[in-house]
């Protein structure tokens, strides 16, 4: 069996990104300005790998982001399992003091194992997990799709890479992530390996700043 290459990014930037709002799945922003740029300079920099095929959220700045590849007829799909992480009702606003003490107790939980833990009306690791699953075995089952490109999201990429790389989800904070950063995993032989780990190299020119809401 051939080598398959897995490209994840993570999605360009959002006002909601500027703003520091969260986003989570029911946010459904565009790109602002800097997020096209850093999309077109992502572009110019991995356009020379013949993607097979590109794999999107269903969420607009996933699409908008490797809209340069899907102009160029890479056959794209989308899936709702690719789609960030429901952080429930904080999601679209400013957030409060009581959200900030909310999230530490979260990070605190899944950090101690408890990956059913969830916000209300939201969704925790597992769940998140169970739907990337699908995904990824549909992904995996196309053997002559040996470049594969996955537009996702940051916390989403977090659970995503941590599963991949058959790591506890109470480490998943090691796999840092910003707007249009680059992880490159190998898979052969049932295993995945790391190559590139957020690599944002191809932004070196673009004034940007790291978000991780």
């Amino acid at each position: 069996m051939n080598a398959k290459h897995i490209y994840i990014i993570r999605h360009g930037e959002t006002d909601f990104n500027k703003k520091g709002y969260v986003q989570g799945s029911s946010i459904d922003s565009n790109l602002n300005e800097l997020g096209k740029l850093q999309a077109e300079a992502f572009f110019k920099k991995y356009n020379r790998i013949a993607f097979d095929k590109i794999y999107t959220s269903d969420l607009k700045r996933t699409h908008q982001t490797v809209l340069p590849f899907t102009q160029t007829g890479i056959p794209t799909e989308a899936h709702q399992g690719l789609n960030e992480i429901s952080w429930g009702e904080k999601e679209g606003r400013k957030l409060t003091e009581q959200d900030d003490k909310n999230h530490m107790k979260l990070l605190y939980e899944w950090q101690s194992g408890n990956y059913d833990y969830k916000l209300e009306d939201a969704e925790s690791p597992n769940d998140v997990v169970k739907r990337q699953q699908k995904v990824m075995e549909h992904i995996l089952s196309n053997t002559k799709e040996e470049n594969v490109l996955i537009c996702t999201h940051g916390r989403a990429m977090k659970i995503l890479v941590s599963h991949l790389m058959d790591e506890p989800l109470s480490k998943m904070d090691q796999y840092e992530h910003s707007n249009l950063a680059l992880y490159h995993l190998v898979y052969k032989n049932g295993l995945f390996r790391i190559v590139q780990a957020n690599d944002i190299r191809h932004l070196e020119k673009i004034q940007t700043k790291i978000h991780v809401s």
